[in-house]
């Protein structure tokens, strides 16, 4: 047939369901690196328009990664959105078959934008950041326990966890610092990153690691993808209360730990949070607010390769 074809992809531990629009093929493939060889000829094959995976927590970066070296369009989306989607066009059945055939719909209709995979090395780093969340949110839940005064048995077994975990975060921090130095560009970027007040080594890898396009992207654009962008909901007459929603979650967390400690040692982004604050802007306004003007800082300096100037950003 001719026109153009969108492919989606739905991918499983065990198997990747394919559903071609605007024809209706399906097929399925199972998840290793055979099927995925062959999945990625299949698609190949048809010359699609675009292609589109939701993010799976990492079961879909090997597919992805495959299909962006085939030349393929990919683009990798976020599950909310499709399901959203999926129960705007009245499909509230769930099943892997039915999901990849939304995928291919959603990528017809919406044709999210094609956006470079994060290399190998970028990916790695990733998971590293990733980690080190997990340990710290491990450690942080034992330590609660323990605060619980549990009986002596509980409580030696809790001490010996979080002795473990403190171990391994070093472990972790090791082996980002480690990473980081071996990548000129990224120890470039950290070392500019790091000359901000506010933004320490946790914050600066999780910005390395978790938006690669830091740099590349207008300041509005960068905001949205983050997700620390106002979204208006306004119908008719009545204007609705602005609110962030989206974007990436493990980002906007390090920029609010950021934001924390600018309001005291960042002089401009202090002087931004006081004036929000002074005009009765809520707590949480003015930290958001903060946060995005400190990621267009960021964005601006790493376009610019430019350090750190207060007096430029007042």
């Amino acid at each position: 047939m001719t026109g153009p074809r969108y492919v989606g992809i739905d991918v499983g531990k065990d198997h990747l369901d394919l559903h071609v629009r605007p024809d209706g093929t399906a097929e399925r493939h199972p998840n290793d690196p055979p099927g995925v060889a062959a999945a990625v000829a299949r698609v190949a094959a048809l010359a699609p328009d675009r292609v589109v995976l939701e993010a799976t927590g990492g079961y879909e970066a090997p597919v992805a990664a495959a299909l962006a070296a085939a030349g393929l369009p990919v683009a990798v989306v976020n599950p909310r959105q499709v399901r959203r989607f999926a129960e705007a066009t009245g499909r509230l059945a769930k099943t892997d078959a039915l999901d990849a055939a939304v995928l291919a719909h959603f990528a017809e209709a919406i044709r999210p934008a094609v956006r470079p995979l994060p290399d190998a090395d970028t990916r790695a780093l990733a998971a590293l950041v990733a980690r080190r969340r997990q340990v710290v949110e491990m450690r942080t839940a034992e330590a609660n326990r323990l605060g619980m005064a549990p009986p002596p048995a509980v409580a030696r077994g809790l001490r010996d966890h979080l002795a473990w975990l403190d171990r391994q975060l070093g472990r972790v921090d090791e082996e980002l610092a480690a990473a980081i130095q071996a990548s000129p560009a990224w120890r470039a970027k950290d070392d500019l990153l790091r000359d901000v007040p506010g933004i320490g080594p946790v914050v600066s890898r999780t910005l390395l690691s978790e938006l690669p396009e830091l740099g590349t992207l207008s300041r509005k654009r960068v905001a949205a993808l983050v997700g620390v962008a106002p979204v208006a909901r306004d119908s008719g007459r009545k204007a609705g209360t602005r609110a962030i929603a989206g974007g990436r979650a493990g980002v906007r967390g390090g920029l609010y730990m950021a934001v924390l400690s600018a309001v005291r040692y960042n002089p401009p982004i202090r002087a931004f949070y006081r004036r929000l604050r002074d005009a009765g802007k809520a707590v949480k306004v003015a930290q958001v607010a903060a946060m995005r003007k400190l990621l267009t800082i960021l964005n601006a300096m790493v376009r610019d390769n430019k350090p750190w100037d207060p007096a430029a950003v007042a």
